[in-house]
């Protein structure tokens, strides 16, 4: 079985950043608590308050089988949770290489971004794109993940926390930012609304994308994200993968990601082929980038 490890709150924070939505009197901060595999891709395995759980997992225990035997260059297994995809999500390798290789904290760890803070909840990963760093952080109920990537500069990379979300068919999601769509397929559902399973699926990319909202009747999670360089700050994205039973044609299932993206696209191949820039490992060897999760439930005073 997968060894969970549990993050138990951060010494100290320097996490800044605002949040999607303050709290108002009827929306009550409820504290987080989450868990990862780092064994298996450094994969989320659970993030929850105490009165539900956000992350999905996959039902057909052959799939949660599979994920523990799975090897580098092997195709991706949707076992749900949060995976780490590097350096791109779609194309090749099928969502990066990160998820299939075995996380830890090796001899060569010490560029982490905040040394003098311990090692709780860091964990690092090698691939042939770089080094991704993930420190991972409980402070006031809220989760923070502080990631680094670390290389030779000037490396082309995409990033995604791929969130899989437990949701209702009553849920919304809520973002601000340039909307494509990728891989539609007919649904009456607008895309904000999740929606009964009606054979629909669907990938939304909000260019410029800084913050999500996610709610589900009296519960709400809220996630923010953005570079440790201002200049990179122009790479921040959303996807939405809403796949209300409409993939994969053989035996399609209901899940729906909510994934902050350091990129475009959800194929790192298509958008070095399109105009604008990519991101890319500094001058320094590196590139940082910050994600926050807090979590509220509604109660009316």
């Amino acid at each position: 079985m997968p060894q969970a490890v549990a993050i138990g709150p951060a010494r100290s924070s320097r996490y800044v950043g605002a949040v999607t939505a303050p709290s108002t009197p009827d929306w009550h901060p409820e504290p987080l608590t989450v868990k990862v595999d780092p064994a298996h891709g450094g994969r989320w395995t659970s993030l929850r308050t105490p009165t539900r759980e956000w992350l999905w997992t996959n039902p057909d225990p052959g799939v949660a089988a599979a994920r523990t035997e799975v090897r580098p260059g092997q195709a991706f297994v949707d076992a749900g949770g949060l995976e780490e995809c590097f350096p791109t999500i779609n194309g090749s390798p099928d969502h990066g290489h990160a998820w299939s290789r075995p996380w830890a904290v090796g001899p060569d760890d010490r560029a982490d971004p905040d040394p003098d803070h311990g090692d709780a909840g860091y964990l690092a990963v090698a691939t042939p794109s770089g080094r991704l760093h993930r420190r991972i952080e409980v402070s006031d109920g809220a989760v923070t993940a502080r990631y680094l990537v670390t290389g030779e500069p000037g490396t082309v990379f995409h990033h995604a926390a791929h969130a899989l979300l437990d949701l209702s068919p009553a849920a919304t999601w809520a973002a601000a930012g340039r909307r494509r769509t990728t891989g539609a397929t007919d649904s009456a559902t607008p895309v904000e609304h999740l929606g009964p399973d009606d054979g629909s699926a669907v990938g939304i990319v909000v260019e410029g994308a800084r913050a999500v909202t996610v709610t589900d009747a009296d519960h709400r999670l809220r996630l923010t994200w953005g570079t440790d360089r201002d200049t990179d700050s122009g790479h921040c994205s959303l996807m939405v993968w809403r796949n209300l039973r409409g993939w994969p044609a053989t035996g399609p299932y209901r899940s729906i990601g909510i994934e902050p993206l350091i990129g475009r696209n959800s194929d790192l191949a298509v958008s070095l082929a399109e105009p604008g820039e990519v991101p890319r490992i500094g001058p320094d060897g590196t590139f940082g980038w910050w994600l926050r999760f807090a979590a509220d439930r509604y109660a009316r005073s």
